[in-house]
Formats: structure tokens, sequence, C-alpha cells
């Protein structure tokens, strides 16, 4: 059985056991798995009581713009990810060892051993590499007199754990104007690129706009 009712409390609490592990609903990266689960839960889960679910939930609308993009089926449902689908992916482990009722010592004994052998396999496989992304922003001065130099260097002095500032380069973009088109890698489970302009944009003696441009999972 997989995700149901998405926006009743046990619905949340399943979905946050779930993401305790794992940074997306299906493999290491976003995928139409995440958009169909993401619009069943409909708004950003109580951080409180469900860390993980909001986290992913907030990472995933970071991504909004493309969600058309996204590798995967479309037409799935929600129901078609969850609990289930999190056993298989764990090599196939039966936790319990017996579909019987009746709890025997033997059945006790099977159990544990299995429990540990299930430990010892996720131990072996050990953390999972963070997920990163390149990014490319466009920022964008207020008029030809801005001093793009000083731009640049401003946007270059943010520091956020996560956040590795990349090459970039000037773009006429008319009447004498010049956009700073820069890239930068960050760790997606770290760095919220809504921050990260917020904080370009506190330079505001330089900074008119910034957009992304393009991302691009690694």
């Amino acid at each position: 059985m997989g995700f149901s009712d998405l926006t009743s409390a046990a619905g949340l609490e399943s979905l946050n056991t779930f993401l305790a592990d794992k940074s997306f609903i299906e493999g290491s990266a976003a995928s139409q798995a995440d958009v169909v689960v993401f619009k069943a839960v409909g708004s950003k889960p109580d951080a409180e009581k469900y860390p993980k679910a909001a986290e992913w939930y907030s990472k995933i609308d970071a991504l909004s713009a493309e969600f058309e993009t996204l590798p995967g089926n479309k037409d799935a449902k929600a129901s078609d990810f969850g609990a289930a689908a999190a056993e298989e992916d764990d090599d196939d482990v039966d936790l319990f060892g017996s579909d019987d009722d009746e709890v025997d010592e033997e059945a006790e004994k099977l159990k544990q051993e299995r429990l540990a052998e299930y430990a010892a396999k996720k131990a072996a496989k050990g953390p999972k590499p963070a997920a990163k992304s390149i990014v490319t922003i466009d920022v964008k001065p207020w008029d030809d007199e801005t001093d793009i130099e000083e731009m640049k260097a401003n946007v270059l002095a943010i520091e956020m754990d996560g956040l590795v500032w990349g090459g970039s380069q000037f773009i006429e973009i008319g009447f004498g104007i010049k956009k700073l088109q820069i890239n930068c890698v960050i760790e997606d489970d770290k760095v919220s690129l809504d921050d990260l302009q917020e904080q370009i944009a506190e330079d505001e003696d330089h900074v008119q706009s910034s957009d992304i441009a393009a991302m691009q999972k690694l």
C-alpha cells in the first residue's frame, strides 16, 4: 500500500517517515514521483511535526518551474509510491520472516536474524552522497551607470554552507546595460535558491533583480 490522503496527519506522518533517509520519492534526483506526491500534499507540512516532509516539500517547491521537464510517469498517483516501494528498494528484505499471526520462539528468532541482516546491509551501503546541482543565475543591475564589477564582488561575497561559486561573465542586454551571469554548485539539502536570491537582492544599490537561468543535477 502506497501513500494515501497526504493531507491528513496520518498521511503526513507516513511521508515524513518514508523520507527519513531519502532526499526524493524515487532515486537520487527529483522526478515525476516527487511532483505527484507534492501535489497530493497540497501545502507545506508543519516543520516541527514533520521536519523531513517539510524539507522535501520546500526543495520540490523550488523546482516548480521545471515540473514538466522532470523524468518519470506524469500519470502516476501518490498511492503508487510509499512504504511498499521503500521495502522493495531495500533488497526485498523481509523484516518479519513469517506471515503467521502466531509468533513462536522460532519465528521470533528468524525475525531478529533478518533484522540484523537488514541492518548490516544498510550499514554496508554507507551514507548516500549529497545531491548537488549546478545553477546559472542572471543578476541585473539598475542601469548602465551601475558599477557591475562591485555588484559581482558583492555576489561572490555571499557565503552559505553547501554553496560554491563558479565562473561568471557580463552579457549585453541592451542600451549599454550588461547583466552578470554567474554559475554556482549547491548541495540541494543545504541551499535554498530562494534564500540565495534574497541575499543577492540585499545589495539594493546595484541589483535590480535576479533570475535562475538554468539548473542541472550533478
